[in-house]
């Protein structure tokens, strides 16, 4: 490919505007040394921006490690395989917020 990168049909620059947010996508890539190498075109939702980062980081670094297994290493060696577990708490009932209970007086 020629490098193109698109993110829900718009490229990388247009959708992240701050230059952290598109190293963190483009990271997989330069530890790889695979930079403009392969054509991107995905999808996110949900979120925010940060999060969308993340999970194209990850998801990157999945897709890089199905189609060379030498990239393995690389990429395990800097922790982008691993999924971040943390999940939203489930409200409880009788209670405000998952943790938070309602006022009592």
């Amino acid at each position: 490919g020629d490098g193109e990168f698109m993110v829900n049909g718009r490229p990388l620059a247009e959708y992240f505007a701050r230059p952290s947010l598109r190293a963190m996508c483009l990271f997989p890539f330069v530890i790889t040394q695979t930079c403009g190498a392969f054509d991107v075109w995905l999808t996110v939702k949900g979120g925010g921006l940060a999060g969308q980062a993340g999970a194209i980081k990850h998801g990157l670094s999945k897709a890089l490690s199905n189609f060379d297994p030498f990239f393995r290493p690389v990429l395990k060696s800097e922790k982008l395989l691993i999924r971040d577990p943390r999940m939203v708490e489930r409200k409880k009932p009788g209670q405000k917020k998952a943790r938070k209970k309602f006022q009592w007086v």
